[in-house]
């Protein structure tokens, strides 16, 4: 699967479990991280791990790397092309990624 097809199946994904404020990043012009960054937030705990669930359990490969579930504030799933980021709330006006990585060009989905 392309990173592109994978970047929509994730966001429509989130999308599938009301996840709020869905933002994709390219930010493969910014850093050799990542080519995309995927940001979303729910208003609550329970949410924030139903959206990585749902990413994780219909996504065909695997996460390289999975953060957060332990306290299910900030949940980051990392498909080494694309890094998921999903935020309780509060957790993301508090870090603010979008702000971070202005420069990164916002893609519409």
């Amino acid at each position: 699967m392309t990173s592109k097809a994978l970047l929509k199946k994730i966001v429509s994904l989130a999308d599938d479990k009301k996840a709020e404020n869905i933002v994709a990043m390219d930010v493969s012009n910014i850093t050799s991280l990542s080519e995309y960054f995927v940001v979303c937030s729910a208003s609550n705990l329970i949410q924030v791990k139903a959206i990585a669930d749902n990413i994780k359990d219909n996504v065909s490969e695997n996460p390289w790397k999975t953060e957060g579930y332990e306290n299910g504030t900030w949940i980051i799933l990392d498909y080494v092309d694309i890094v998921v980021h999903i935020f309780f709330e509060e957790m993301r006006s508090y870090y603010d990624l979008e702000r971070i990585w202005f420069d990164a060009k916002v893609v519409k989905i």
